[in-house]
């Protein structure tokens, strides 16, 4: 058991104003060969909050609860947090870490899958990052992947909860509970995992634990949002706006989107389903409701206390459902790319 004496929380960070934008999205997409258009589209997105992605702001309110509750449960090791994309960066954090004598750590990324962009490039950029630090750079390892532990299920489905009991009750009773995920290109996704195709049978999980907490028979499905990329590149579908005309045209009385796939009500969820899908389903006559991210829900920080105290032996893994807990070293050739 290796013993910590930092915490890590890694992020993939946001523009904190308009001038921001644009560097932030080349910075993401670097080697992709997005089109210059679609950075434009996205960026107009950023604009419409002022330049503002809300993920730095709730990463921010996210590290405070953290440090609120090792303070409060006796954990004295001292919480960093570092972006893969925007400021603070990973290097920053690292070097910040080296300064007060940070020699293991764990991190724990604000993302509950497996895949290459929800895992694996973290850890690589997490290697670059004490790389460039160099000498004195700690050791760090990655806590394991949480979709299906009670401390992100159970917020999830309160939330699913909540949003239900904003509807009519006439409609609420059969409401579609539309689970939503970041979309992913088909090819990563079936690289996902050691054995692939583990993003999306994390999120199926996922998405079963939390209607069955629910409990009430809601029909449900899985849906993406977010695309982006070289059109002729196969992503994950449907997309939550065609999923929203396949509900309407069911005859459901009303729908609630579920962002699963997320920790926080950043871009993606404030703008592609706060925004865009909100829209559509207005115009589909379909009433709507949003279910909230787990955020700082005092179940989710605690959970993640658990997962640095987990890993030293000090608390048995938690997991709900068949899955079991997920790994906690990735093995060889785990979530690796893969072209065409």
């Amino acid at each position: 058991m290796r013993p910590y004496d930092a915490l890590l929380l890694v992020s993939f960070g946001g523009p904190e104003g308009a001038d921001d934008v644009m560097p932030f999205l080349e910075n993401v997409t670097a080697g992709r060969g997005v089109p210059k258009e679609r950075l434009l589209e996205v960026a107009e997105h950023y604009h419409r909050f002022g330049g503002v992605s809300p993920i730095n702001g709730q990463n921010r309110a996210l590290v405070a609860a953290i440090r609120a509750d090792f303070a409060t449960h006796g954990v004295e090791i001292p919480v960093f947090w570092g972006n893969r994309n925007w400021h603070p960066t990973l290097r920053e954090a690292i070097e910040s870490m080296r300064d007060a004598g940070v020699t293991t750590a764990l991190a724990v990324l604000t993302s509950a899958y497996a895949s290459f962009s929800g895992c694996r490039q973290y850890l690589d950029a997490i290697e670059r990052a004490r790389a460039e630090v160099g000498e004195g750079a700690p050791q760090i390892d990655r806590a394991r992947q949480y979709f299906n532990h009670p401390g992100f299920v159970e917020p999830m489905a309160d939330a699913v909860r909540a949003a239900l009991a904003s509807l009519p009750q006439t409609l609420a009773a059969q409401a579609h509970l539309a689970f939503v995920a970041h979309s992913i290109p088909t090819a990563m996704e079936a690289a996902s995992g050691p054995g692939g195709h583990l993003y999306t049978a994390q999120l199926e999980e996922a998405s079963r634990l939390v209607a069955e907490a629910v409990g009430g028979g809601h029909p449900t499905s899985l849906s993406y949002c977010s695309r982006s990329g070289p059109p002729a590149v196969p992503w994950l579908e449907p997309d939550i706006n065609d999923r929203l005309a396949e509900i309407a045209d069911s005859g459901a009385p009303a729908v609630v989107v579920v962002p699963v796939g997320f920790v926080s009500d950043h871009m993606e969820v404030v703008y592609d389903l706060d925004t865009e899908a909100a829209a559509t389903a207005a115009k589909l006559g379909l009433p709507f409701a949003r279910a909230a991210t787990a955020g700082v829900d005092p179940r989710f920080v605690a959970m993640i206390r658990g997962l640095l105290l987990e890993r030293i032996g000090r608390e048995p893994q938690r997991a709900l459902g068949v899955c079991g807990p997920a790994h906690d070293v990735c093995p060889e050739g785990c979530c690796q790319t893969r072209r065409g």
